[in-house]
C-alpha cells in the first residue's frame, strides 16, 4: 500500500467552519499580501488565492465591498469583478497552461457557497486527469505544488496589472 501524505489538509479539517472575520475584507486591508494569499488588489477587487485549493493556481476574485448579491452591485464594480476575472484566467494561462478551466460562483450556504455573505468568483484551472480518484475515495485533492510556491510564481504577473478595476474605465 501507497501513502499520500497530505499535511496541509489538517488544518483545513481541524479548522472552524465558521470563520470569524471574512477572509475578502481581511486581505483588502491586510499590509502582509503573503498572510492572506493576497496577488491583487485596488479600491474595487481582490484576487487572492484559495487557501485550501482543488488545484494549482485555484484563485478567488471578490469584490472589495462586503456583499452577498450580485443584484446587489453596481454596474462599474461588476464591470471590474469580470474584467479581474479574464485577467486571472490569462495569468493563469500564461503561466500554468491548463487545458481548461471551471469559473464559478456560489450564493448562500445552501448553494455551497463556503463564505455565503461575501460572494466571490472561483476560478480553477484543469488538465486533464487531475480530477481522479483520490477526491472520491480518499477525500483528499493531489496538488503537487504548495501555496507559497504558487504565490511566488503568480505574483510578478498580478503586479504588471496597471489598471484598477474601481470605477469607469
Amino acid at each position: 500500500m501507497q501513502i499520500l501524505f497530505t499535511p496541509w489538509r489538517y488544518a483545513y479539517l481541524t479548522s472552524p467552519k465558521r470563520e470569524t472575520e471574512c477572509i475578502f475584507c481581511r486581505a483588502a486591508r491586510e499590509a502582509d499580501r503573503r498572510a492572506t494569499l493576497t496577488l491583487y488588489r485596488d479600491d474595487a477587487i481582490v484576487v487572492m488565492l484559495n487557501r485550501y485549493p482543488y488545484t494549482n493556481g485555484h484563485l478567488m476574485v471578490a469584490p472589495v465591498a462586503h456583499e452577498s448579491r450580485l443584484f446587489d452591485t453596481d454596474e462599474s464594480r461588476l464591470l471590474g469583478l469580470i474584467r479581474a476575472t479574464a485577467d486571472a484566467q490569462r495569468i493563469l494561462s500564461d503561466v500554468y497552461s491548463p487545458q481548461g478551466f471551471n469559473i464559478g460562483m456560489n450564493f448562500g450556504e445552501y448553494a455551497g457557497a463556503g463564505i455565503a455573505d461575501h460572494y466571490h468568483m472561483h476560478v480553477v484551472p484543469r488538465w486533464g486527469g487531475d480530477a481522479n480518484f483520490m477526491s472520491v475515495t480518499a477525500g483528499t485533492r493531489v496538488v503537487p505544488e504548495d501555496l507559497d510556491g504558487t504565490f511566488d510564481r503568480l505574483l510578478p504577473h498580478f503586479a504588471r496589472i496597471s489598471r484598477g478595476y474601481a470605477g469607469n474605465r
